[in-house]
């Protein structure tokens, strides 16, 4: 918590040097910071639509599945790796300098994919443009020393909007392959493509590096490492961690492992599936603004309530697999015994001759021409929003069997089909994705709150964890189909994640309720609990200690309003001085 609580008696000004922090400067900012940030993640993202296109479309390389997937998350877990140290020398130099540094140096590698012809040779240059995954903890932290804390969270928002990078890339990118290549006749004119995206890096950071101010925290150089690192000792900054695991480190996953499933699962082509994932990460990405303007609205943890019970919802509801399942049902049996002397198909008839020679007929119920034609093909093209279920019977006598009392005449077929249309899917996907929009702005809302001089420290741990999950998610999805042969285990591990997200953070918000507020806590819990009515505290708009009567608002989160007077009179004001205040405490 270093800073946390000294920095509240500071004032803006007095928090930060460098450039005046104008209205117009910050705006400045905050466009050029989004700008370069979505360059930076288009980039990020671009070894999955070009390792794509080398060995299934062009097929230059024949990789195994392994060597594909390290070769597609090396550069995210590089970004996410470096995502502290470049935060943290933020804090200490400067955003100006930092995110125009990360650029830079991400450029070279970038170009010297182009030069690759080996699995080490995309590897290494992987490995190092991989940093461009860092510039987000530059521009975290940039971007927040611009804006009071009331602005904070809107302008965090419209700068994390720069992971519709992700889209860019996957809408772009293989139509630029396509131009480079002509159609397959150039093979080797897929070299271009991180030539232009070397290109787009440093002509962003000159932009970025001209058209910029430089501002920091003050004394940020002075401070020690140990100290600066202090924070990271917090539970608090390892919970936001895991919140920003699921939000964005999921976002990273899917907009990856959304492009094999729609392919398996339902059939599309390559393309289409590009274009459906991208319905899941664009509004993603553009959200975050929105997010940001509500965890300043209504606050970073009523909005990270709804979103983690959003994530939840969404994800038990796309856990039912597509399924085509054919079970036993209820059959016919013999009432007595006999010889079976007709089986009629067409009429769905079976005759038994008893034994005392009376003719018993049994009916069934045959299959459809539909059912049997579902049955032989499956879904085909129909659309079930819920499971359908269909039943009938089978003969399985035939004419001159003898037979026994309770002996099985025709069997039972139950057809159970649960089809989760593709545009079903992709809705409840791009719920997901937009749950997860706006939370990644709100948990990085909190940081600078609580940590107004580290953000840069705070914030790269809290990216580091989520772009490990967009590393490790792919990789325990791949374990989870392996292990089940169901796709749906993708859900069943957010299902998990979101849960135990959501239980943590109602956990702390009920234990610290208790520890600070106990009598409030009671009253809430037990309306008929006795309640102190008033205590004596100074008033903010009185120099004179205040009679303060407090007033419970029951709600989520329970709100304390104050009614302050310094003149009370048998509970009421005489001179009309009382006004209200609001006091909810952030925790």
């Amino acid at each position: 918590m270093t800073g946390s609580i000294e920095d509240d008696d500071k004032t803006f000004e007095e928090l930060y040097e460098g450039a005046e922090a104008t209205s117009q400067r910050a705006t400045r900012v905050l466009i050029l910071n989004t700008f370069a940030f979505t360059i930076n993640f288009a980039c990020w993202m671009m070894y999955g639509v070009l390792i794509t296109h080398l060995t299934f479309v062009n097929q230059l390389y024949d990789w195994d599945q392994s060597e594909i997937g390290w070769l597609i998350g090396i550069p995210v877990l590089t970004g996410a790796l470096l995502r502290l140290p470049v935060g943290g020398l933020t804090d200490m130099y400067g955003g100006r300098k930092v995110f125009t540094g990360v650029m830079l140096v991400s450029a070279i590698p970038m170009y010297l994919v182009s030069m690759a012809n080996s699995f080490w040779g995309f590897f290494l240059a992987g490995l190092g443009f991989g940093i461009c995954g860092a510039s987000f903890a530059a521009g975290i932290a940039y971007t927040s020393i611009w804006f009071r804390k009331d602005k904070q969270g809107t302008a965090l928002g419209i700068f994390g909007a720069g992971n519709a990078g992700a889209a860019l890339t996957a809408i772009c990118a293989p139509r630029l392959l396509a131009h480079f290549t002509n159609d397959g006749a150039n093979p080797d004119g897929w070299q271009s493509l991180p030539q232009l995206y070397a290109g787009m890096l440093v002509v962003t950071a000159v932009l970025f590096w001209f058209f910029t101010y430089e501002r920091k925290v003050r004394g940020g150089e002075e401070i020690a490492i140990r100290k600066r690192l202090e924070p990271l000792r917090d539970v608090r900054v390892w919970r936001f961690g895991l919140y920003y695991f699921l939000v964005f480190g999921g976002f990273v996953a899917l907009a990856q492992w959304l492009i094999p499933y729609y392919v398996n699962v339902y059939t599309v082509s390559v393309a289409t599936a590009g274009i459906l994932t991208a319905i899941f990460s664009f509004p993603s990405g553009v959200i975050r603004a929105l997010g940001g303007w509500m965890s300043d609205y209504w606050g970073a943890r009523t909005v990270m309530y709804w979103i983690l019970g959003a994530c939840l919802l969404s994800s038990v509801l796309l856990l039912p697999p597509r399924m085509d399942v054919t079970s036993p049902g209820e059959g016919v049996t013999a009432l007595s015994d006999g010889t079976v002397i007709n089986v009629d198909e067409i009429n769905h008839t079976i005759i038994v001759e008893e034994a005392n020679g009376v003719n018993r007929t049994y009916e069934y119920d045959g299959a459809t021409e539909a059912e049997l034609k579902k049955l032989e093909e499956g879904f085909g093209n129909e659309l079930h929003i819920l499971p359908v279920v269909s039943s009938w019977q089978e003969p399985i006598v035939e004419i001159g069997d003898e037979i026994e009392r309770k002996e099985l005449l025709a069997k039972g077929i139950t057809y159970i089909v649960f089809q989760a249309n593709v545009w079903i899917f992709t809705f409840w996907v791009f719920v997901l994705g937009i749950a997860m929009g706006i939370g990644k702005a709100a948990v990085y809302k909190h940081i600078p709150v609580y940590y107004p001089r580290d953000i840069g420290v705070v914030g790269g741990l809290v990216g580091v964890l989520g772009g490990l999950g967009g590393f490790v998610c792919p990789v325990i999805f791949g374990y989870l189909l392996e292990w089940t042969g169901l796709w749906t285990t993708t859900w069943a591990f957010f299902v998990f994640i979101s849960a135990a997200c959501l239980f943590w953070m109602h956990r702390i918000v009920q234990r610290m309720t208790h520890a600070h507020a106990p009598n409030i806590t009671r009253l809430i819990e037990d309306p008929g609990a006795s309640f102190i009515p008033s205590i004596n505290i100074r008033c903010p708009h009185d120099e004179a200690n205040a009679e303060v009567h407090l007033r419970v608002v029951t709600g989520d989160p329970a709100v304390l309003q104050v009614s302050w007077c310094s003149n009370w009179v048998d509970d009421k004001c005489p001179n009309h001085c009382s006004s209200q205040c609001l006091v909810e405490t952030e925790m």
